[in-house]
């Protein structure tokens, strides 16, 4: 099993179009994509984003970090929320990609999480992580 990350990208239209759905719509069908990861057996986490308005952009180009309040960049830069699922393949990720209750024009970027153990075991840092993540039930 692998991890991959389902990145939720909206535009401008799109986040009218979700402005305009009633709440409890948004909630119903959302709720059904999500049961059907559980039943299914591969979701992680899922969380969606507040507005970007409400967001900051911390800027490291120069030598001191430069703070930017939102809104910020292109609205197809932002991304809205994720989706983390375990699933075998990236040929599956992407199944449930498509099947994502979104808006039209909206997008999805599929990403793979690399585990733990694709990482040097013997670094000091990796070791420290790993034995975080056993304290923490995550391994």
């Amino acid at each position: 099993m692998a991890k991959y990350m389902l990145i939720m990208r909206n535009t401008d239209e799109t986040q009218a179009k979700m402005a305009d759905t009633p709440f409890d719509e948004m909630l119903e069908t959302v709720g059904r994509f999500n049961e059907e990861l559980i039943k299914a057996g591969v979701l992680v986490a899922a969380e969606g984003l507040d507005d970007a308005s409400q967001g900051v952009v911390v800027d490291y180009s120069g030598e001191t970090p430069v703070i930017t309040d939102g809104p910020y960049g292109e609205t197809k830069e932002l991304f809205g929320g994720f989706y983390l699922i375990d699933v075998p393949t990236k040929e599956e990720a992407i199944e449930w990609a498509k099947r994502l209750p979104a808006f039209p024009g909206a997008k999805c970027e599929v990403r793979r999480v690399p585990g733990i153990d694709e990482f040097p075991q013997d670094n000091e840092w990796i070791r420290k992580e790993r034995a975080w993540r056993e304290q923490t039930g995550q391994l």
